[in-house]
């Protein structure tokens, strides 16, 4: 099939922006008629696409066949990465691959391709005699972000009170074509000449990180305005002028400034000067200098460099928040290299063409998706070529006809020409040899991404080195020499750490732990590797271009191993997250030998650990601070940054461990689920198990490990306790005929302390949203439905008999039918109920004024603000003839009655004194933030209804069965009840919330660490082996459960 002439171009999946094409109809149309005899291409068949940026019709018009079938074609090409089901069995595939550097996420798609005894060329590695890439994006990703930054530009100014030319800008994807965009920022900068800038943001300094073809294709744009670029030791000179003179003619233009690597940094021995090579070489001989010289002077960064963790960051969070301090004139960042959590430490999320920026808060260091209120607005789309697709598609096409025949008739790979043989990465099913170092990387790091062996691993050897490697490692396949000199001098090495370039400019890092058995061996190997760095750099240098090849040595370990003497490893568990329910988990864990004298204790736990030893625990949370702080005062306990996006960073420390707990939102826990999958690592959680976990419930199976879900308090406790008290009515005989179910986080009676009788520990939101949720449950046979907009009224008063002096009022909890299917009691309940707890009987009224109303409300939406009274004599319909302070309980509470919205009497007070208490009746200006009813009910909660430092909260888990037994006909109330309130020690709160949910979820990473659990999959603590030596641990740590039958 190789090499038959016929070629097929896939349909773009991977991403519902990827309109580009790898081939235009023009680009067809001239290879068809050509003939095959001198094009190579005798067919072309197009899968059909419905958003591509050329029309299935117009390949048609050419001669192209449109079909889902490519089955017929030799050479298949497309953009991206296709789907691993579109592989088909020996046909050849080019597109961009990202596997020649061993980038674990390809790998799948490697295997796939080596599977099928398919071919692969990457349009990555295909390059001209000057050494550069012919193939890329880059100038296109830089002119796509600066359009789409600009036009975000207008609309952050005009959220500080500037009307700028900016405004009318729209996004790169609203332009019919790149023409149609750059008329438009001409049309900008005419503006600009004749009416100028409002000298509130002049100077605005456009700063350009790099001069590559990202940083040119920026700068390109804003060259199309009036413009000035200067030198970055001029910048201060601006400012300098600006102060100086107002209305010149500085106002009528803006200002470019490019900075590079040597503007960045300065070494750190004040005698020497930057040296470009060396500094790749030896970053830690370098300090940053970019937040002090440039940073201060810039409106916008534009950062377009490549960056390694190993260098310097450009922009710090702790640096911003020190500059925004000084008033600095920063507004955001065009991220267009999209690099997640690097070279701009806040920048740690993509955004996407729809919805481009974010807005972060310094100072609270906060996340925000509007224009509005402090920080810095940042972009970060990470598909920008995309936007000018019909431009992008035309250049890419033009260069990839050029070679498109060879490749697509070709069937012997040794004819190949020089530079499509080198982009050759597989053929007929067997990696190239250029590329026979691929499965030494991936063995090296995937035998262990840790970067500290234990001692009595295998394949830690007596005497080891740390050799890091920089330089175009794999453009010019330096690695596969390195590699090969290591292990024909009988030496072995493991991947520790690999940064690749991200463009033929940029070079690639590596650490490999070199080893060996005889310490003359290794120093022979270093050797070796020295020479090699040596000859390449002289061989390297070309014009001004630093050495293509560097290594420096570094020792990390030198012993000859006493196996008699070893300290055994610790257990390590990781946990994820840095919120309140983090603390008492990590407490939990390496207080273990404390607990082990406990009866309870010894009862359930004959483990498989060493006690003694401890459990080493791992928080890691993005923000370092804020794990230092979870573990402050919990003794060798390990604080660590970790953005749980960064795949390779998530990799390297759920590998350093047996178990990991995610305390992140349920959204994260997928992907982590999936890295503790491929690393054969438990992993419990205490968020829901929904559909998405459960799909990956057989793959757990297959690697052999535990994922357990709801393994907090609700869901968590409710579950252990429930399946605790169902099966030993089983087992007794008797058949379960209801099971009712409450629990809720509430105010101790002591803290109660305002009308609501509730308070927050966190956002509102979260709380006010579940009170909207619809419910269904069984009553005595009958299913009940409750509509979200009605479940306030819904609820019903509750009394505890054990507790009488609480006044509870109870919410049915979404769907309860679902548990009788999970308890396996559906069949035999005739009334299955699951609530959650709350005082007070006021929200169903609040709810049915408005307060919780979450469309935009009009009054909201003026630029003239108005104030809480206002806004809250609109919502009940009250002309403003009164002062707020002339509104009394009384008035408010009549016109509750009035408009129908409560009929008794004395509720419509308690809601008219929580209306005032709430601060709704005062006269300060509602935020610009608000936006809508919700909004600001949200806002007045948090301020007023949250905890002081010396307030308890508590816990209160209620569960009640009937239990029926036939043979007897006798009846039997089974009841169970926690309370927990919350504690101070050492000065410092722990509420019930987080010790009812953070104590759990560690017992749950303790039974998987001591090989208590054998089941494996996805799996809820409903079982046994989960329930039953959990619940005893629990009351080990003094949460106290109490249980009783009538």
């Amino acid at each position: 099939m190789l090499g038959n002439g016929v070629l097929g171009i896939l349909s773009e999946t991977c991403n519902k922006w990827e309109r580009r094409a790898p081939l235009t109809p023009a680009h067809c149309a001239r290879l068809l008629h050509t003939g095959k005899g001198k094009s190579g291409v005798a067919r072309i068949i197009v899968q059909p696409s419905t958003k591509r940026i050329y029309h299935d019709a117009l390949y048609e018009e050419v001669g192209c066949e449109v079909s889902e079938d490519l089955s017929e074609c030799g050479l298949i090409v497309g953009v991206k990465q296709p789907k691993l089901e579109m592989i088909l069995p020996e046909r050849a595939y080019s597109f961009f691959s990202h596997t020649h550097k061993a980038q674990k996420e390809s790998m799948p798609m490697l295997d796939k391709i080596l599977a099928e005894s398919a071919t692969l060329y990457d349009y990555e590695l295909i390059v001209g005699d000057h050494g550069k890439r012919l193939l890329a994006f880059g100038k296109y990703a830089g002119r796509a972000g600066m359009v789409d930054f600009l036009h975000g530009l207008g609309q952050r100014y005009l959220s500080f009170g500037y009307s700028t030319p900016f405004l009318s800008l729209g996004s790169s994807y609203m332009y019919t074509s790149l023409a149609a965009a750059k008329a438009a920022i001409i049309s900008v900068g005419e503006e600009i000449s004749s009416l100028g800038l409002p000298s509130g943001i002049c100077p605005l300094v456009f700063v350009f990180t790099g001069n590559g073809n990202v940083s040119q294709g920026a700068q390109e744009i804003l060259k199309l305005l009036p413009h000035t670029f200067v030198d970055p030791s001029r910048l201060p000179e601006l400012f300098e002028k600006n102060q100086q003179s107002q209305g010149s003619k500085r106002l009528f233009k803006v200002y470019g400034c490019v900075v590079t690597s040597k503007d960045m940094v300065e070494p750190k021995d004040p005698s020497k000067i930057f040296d470009k090579a060396d500094y790749y070489s030896h970053p830690e001989h370098y300090s940053p200098i970019f937040h002090e010289r440039i940073a201060p002077y810039a409106s916008v960064i534009v950062n377009c460099m490549y960056w390694e963790q190993r260098f310097p960051r450009f922009l710090t969070t702790k640096q911003l928040q020190d500059l925004k301090s000084q008033r600095c004139p920063l507004v955001g960042i065009a991220d267009i290299t999209c690099d997640i959590g690097g070279s701009i430490e806040f920048v740690n999320q993509a955004t996407t063409i729809d919805s481009p920026f974010f807005r972060f808060d310094p100072l609270t260091e906060s996340y925000h998706y509007d224009m509005e209120g402090t920080g810095v607005i940042c972009s970060a789309v990470d598909i920008l070529p995309t936007e000018f697709a019909k431009e992008a598609s035309q250049h890419f096409g033009t260069i990839l006809s050029q070679f498109i025949g060879h490749l697509a008739s070709t069937k012997d790979f040794d004819v190949l020409p020089p530079h499509l043989k080198q982009a050759c990465i597989v053929h007929r099913g067997a990696l190239t040899p250029l590329y026979e170092y691929i499965p030494r990387m991936r063995e090296s790091a995937s035998d262990e991404l840790s970067q500290n062996l234990p001692d009595f691993h295998p394949n830690k050897k007596t005497h080891t080195q740390l050799v890091s490697l920089s330089g175009h490692l794999f453009d010019d396949f330096l690695i596969n020499e390195a590699l090969d000199r290591i292990e024909a001098a009988g030496g072995s090495f493991r991947l520790v750490k690999c940064h690749v370039g991200q463009s033929a400019d940029s070079t690639s890092y590596s650490e490999l732990e070199v080893g060996a058995d005889d310490s003359k061996v290794l120093d022979q190997i270093i050797d070796s590797l020295t020479s090699l760095a040596n000859i390449r750099g002289k061989k390297g240098t070309v014009e001004n271009q630093p050495n293509k090849f560097s290594l420096t040595v570094g020792k990390i370990q030198e012993n000859g191993l006493d196996h008699g003497n070893q300290t055994k490893r610790k257990a390590g568990v990781l946990i994820l997250g840095a919120g309140r329910v983090c603390q008492p988990a990590a407490e939990f864990l390496v207080s273990i030998k404390d607990l082990s004298s406990c009866p309870l204790f010894e009862k359930c736990m004959d483990l498989n650990i060493d006690v003694e030893n401890d459990i080493q625990v791992t928080v890691a949370s993005l923000y370092l601070k804020d794990a230092e702080e979870v573990i402050q005062g919990i003794p060798d306990a390990i604080a660590v940054q970790l953005d749980v996006s960064d795949k390779e960073s998530l990799h390297k420390y759920v590998s350093q461990v047996e178990v990991v707990i995610s305390l992140l939102p349920p959204s994260c826990h997928v992907a982590i689920a999936k890295a503790c999958i491929e690393l054969k690592k438990h992993l419990v959680t205490a968020s829901y198990v929904d559909d998405s976990l459960l799909k990956l419930d057989q793959d757990a199976k297959d690697a052999d490990i535990t994922v357990i879900g709801e393994m907090g308090l609700d869901p968590g406790i409710d579950h252990m306790l429930a399946m605790k008290m169902i099966n030993e009515a089983h087992t007794k005989g008797g058949k379960v005929c209801s099971f009712t179910s409450y629990c809720g986080g509430l105010p101790s009676p002591a803290a109660a302390n305002n009308p609501l009788a509730y308070k927050f520990s966190w956002n509102p939101a979260g709380a006010l949203r579940a009170g909207r949720n619809p419910a269904t449950y069984r009553s005595h046979g009958e299913v009940k439905q409750v509509n979200g907009d009605n479940l306030y009224d819904s609820a019903v008063r509750f009394r505890l008999p054990d507790f009488p002096a609480f006044a509870l009022e109870v919410l049915p909890n979404r769907n309860s039918l679902i548990y009788g299917d999970i308890y396996k009691i559906g069949d035999e309940v005739s009334t299955i109920f699951r609530g959650t707890l709350r005082f007070g009987e006021i929200m169903g009224t609040l709810a049915r004024i408005g307060f919780f109303d979450t469309e935009a409300q009009t009054i909201l939406k003026s630029s003239e603000r108005p104030t809480f009274v206002t806004f809250t004599l609109k919502l009940l319909d009250i002309e403003e003839t009164l002062s707020g302070s002339d509104i009394g309980e009384t008035d408010i509470a009549e016109r509750i009655i009035s408009l129908g919205h409560c009929k008794e009497q004395a509720v419509a007070l308690k809601t008219a004194r929580t209306i005032i208490f709430l601060g709704f009746c005062e006269h300060t200006l509602i935020p610009s933030t608000c936006k809508s009813a919700f909004d600001v009910a949200c806002l007045r909660m948090e301020e007023r209804l949250s905890y002081s430092i010396i307030e308890q909260d508590m816990v209160l888990l209620y569960h009640e069965i009937e239990v029926e037994f036939p043979e007897s006909q006798k009846i039997e109330k089974h009841q169970a009840t926690l309370l927990e309130f919350g504690k101070t020690e050492k000065g410092r709160m722990t509420t019930a919330m987080a010790l009812t949910v953070g104590v759990p979820v560690a017992i749950g990473a303790l039974l998987l660490l001591s090989n208590k659990i054998k089941s494996r999959g996805v799996l809820r603590p409903i079982e046994q082996e989960v329930y039953a030596p959990a619940l005893d641990l629990i009351q080990a740590c003094g949460i106290n459960l109490l249980e009783k039958i009538e």
